[in-house]
């Protein structure tokens, strides 16, 4: 009698969770990230695996070097990163093109059509042509965990890291995704002296130049018989070549045409593309943000048409690519649904609104930085001049410094979080003293990442895990760099913090001041006893001092002259604000700036 084998586990996870599987199934043993949505809980639910050791790196430079590190050492490595990351990570990926690996190496990046939370619209493929390097990219979670275990074939295959591209609707997306065996590692750890492959001087370096080539070659031939590189059969009047989710809205809206999904989109299969173009009567090329594939099709003389009429800009549809092909989309698509207007905004009590506020009266030019601060330039604070990428601020501040000379001191500030100084502000803030700047540095320390969701980073005291961590300290590592002016305020003492901000703005070279309060989203914040603030309807006269913070706590309720009348108010008071007690937390910015006693301090919330 033959034993019954148990059916396969079947799960429903999102793209990031199914990365995470996996490379649990991969037996990847290094995974090292910085936080960035969409790509953030990859390594959240990373670090659930206890055989990975898994951490946030500073930013993504030091996490693809962390995973550079232990792929020479012999296991297999992850890192982690949003578009923009990539960016910060390029020194490092483009030289380790050069040396290969030992372990696999694999790199997820995550792109943000539309961007709904990054700064810009970066299409990552083109790192991939630039840098030499493969890269898949998956339209599903259960694609996206089964070509993250080929990319670590692939790597060890063929010698390279390997890129994989995810995007917001792959990371964030739900699906089925089957458990899989858990593959034995490729190689023992340890290390291995291979400094002519390693060591990248300029001889060895062009030796292994050489070598990068032929990888491509070898790769291009690999690309043609590559199981995620397929063609559905289809009516052969109209064909189309797309890749990770364009995929997807080309089938759900073009059900019946033939399509060459290709799951390696660097480098391409040449003799597919011209094998499946020359099969249909019109060739289309549907894929979000830029001809990446496009261009290279036509470069081979292969007649198709792709951004002129697809979209280059945000992310496409099923009714988008319909409509940009038929001129009208079908009724059966799914068209996207208008949902009511929710104006971004921080927190109810968030440390950073009595900054901003203070940063308005002081009619200071603010050089502003990533983060959930960054919402400072939204009114009624609009407190913020510009935010270019992550540790930015400071190098910005110090060059308008440069330009102004004596006529703007005084004038610039810059402001930046804990988590963005730590990132890519320090050194900032070193090129400031040392080339004898006078701009006022603002490090917005709120105790954790906040902006995607709360993660440690060096300052908080815990690792990714939330284990105990050495902690670091703010004031002694800027006096370590030449700053002699620090200061420490609680951003919620409104008018201490304006005058200390007041004093450091107007002295003559570099200072510092930190607004220290944690995150109200924080656990430790959470469990803080708080006392809710409730508005004293008789005695509030309308001035709106309270509104200028733009806490959401606070409400305007507008009143009729007759209502007005019967309240006992002044028959041109157009109003009160009204604090709504289950969002307050009880920070007190709002009693800082009332004259009238309107609000008072209530009973301790649960």
């Amino acid at each position: 009698m033959t034993q019954q084998q148990t059916a396969p586990e079947k799960l429903w996870l999102s793209g990031n969770e199914a990365l995470a599987l996996g490379a649990h199934e991969a037996s990847v043993r290094v995974a090292s990230g910085y936080p960035g949505t969409p790509s953030t809980e990859i390594l959240e639910n990373v670090v659930n695996y206890a055989e990975i050791y898994t951490e946030w790196a500073p930013n993504e430079k030091v996490g693809l070097e962390v995973a550079i590190g232990a792929s020479f050492a012999g296991v297999r490595a992850l890192a982690t990163m949003k578009h923009v990351g990539l960016n910060v990570a390029a020194d490092p990926l483009f030289t380790a093109s050069y040396t290969g690996v030992r372990g696999g190496l694999v790199i997820v990046v995550a792109d943000d059509p539309s961007m709904y939370s990054s700064q810009n619209e970066q299409d990552s493929r083109n790192y991939a042509w630039a840098a030499k390097l493969p890269m898949l990219e998956p339209s599903d979670p259960a694609e996206a965990k089964e070509m993250l275990k080929q990319a670590y074939r692939l790597s060890e295959q063929f010698d390279t890291p390997v890129l994989l591209r995810s995007c917001t609707r792959v990371s964030h997306v739900k699906g089925v995704v089957t458990a899989g065996a858990i593959e034995a590692p490729a190689l023992t750890p340890g290390l291995e002296k291979l400094p002519a492959k390693l060591v990248m001087l300029p001889a060895n370096a062009r030796a292994r130049r050489v070598a990068v080539a032929e990888r491509q070659r070898q790769l291009g031939e690999f690309a043609e018989t590559f199981s995620a590189n397929r063609v559905e059969e289809g009516d052969g009047k109209i064909g189309f070549i797309a890749a990770g989710t364009s995929y997807l809205y080309v089938k759900e809206a073009f059900p019946e045409a033939a399509i060459l999904k290709l799951g390696m989109v660097n480098p391409l299969p040449e003799k597919l593309i011209r094998d499946f173009a020359a099969g249909v009567d019109k060739l289309y090329i549907v894929e979000d943000l830029d001809p990446f594939l496009e261009t290279q099709i036509k470069a081979l003389g292969i007649a198709c048409t792709g951004k002129e009429v697809i979209p280059a800009i945000g992310e496409l549809s099923p009714a988008i690519v319909r409509r940009a092909i038929t001129g009208e989309a079908a009724a059966d698509l799914f068209a996207p649904v208008e949902l009511p207007p929710r104006p971004p905004n921080m927190c109810a009590g968030c440390p950073h609104r009595g900054l901003f506020y203070n940063l308005n009266r002081l009619k200071v030019y603010v050089s502003g930085d990533i983060g959930c601060y960054t919402l400072g330039f939204l009114p009624p604070l609009s407190a913020m001049d510009t935010c270019v990428c992550m540790g930015a601020s400071i190098g910005m501040a110090h060059g308008m410094d440069k330009a102004l000379g004596e006529e703007g001191r005084g004038k610039v500030v810059a402001v930046i979080g804990d988590s963005t100084f730590l990132h890519t502000g320090i050194n900032g803030l070193i090129n400031s003293v040392y080339n004898r700047g006078c701009s006022t540095v603002i490090i917005l320390d709120n105790r954790i990442t906040g902006m995607t969701g709360q993660q440690p980073n060096p300052a908080s005291g815990t690792t990714i895990g939330y284990d105990p961590a050495p902690t670091i300290d703010f004031p002694e590592l800027c006096r370590a760099i030449g700053v002699k002016h620090v200061r420490t305020v609680n951003p919620h003492e409104i008018e201490a913090t304006y005058q200390v901000l007041k004093e450091e703005i107007e002295r003559p070279e570099v200072s510092v001041v930190i607004t220290r309060f944690p995150c109200v989203l924080t656990v430790e914040e959470k469990k803080r006893r708080k006392y809710p603030f409730h508005t004293v309807v008789d005695n509030c006269t309308g001035c709106t001092m309270c509104l200028r913070l733009g806490c959401p706590a606070i409400n305007w309720q507008p009143l009729t002259p007759a209502e007005a009348e019967a309240m006992g108010k002044k028959e041109k008071q157009r109003g009160y604000s009204l604090i709504n007690e289950d969002m307050c937390i009880g920070c007190g910015q709002c009693l800082a700036l009332c004259k009238f006693d309107a609000i008072s301090e209530g009973e301790e919330k649960g």
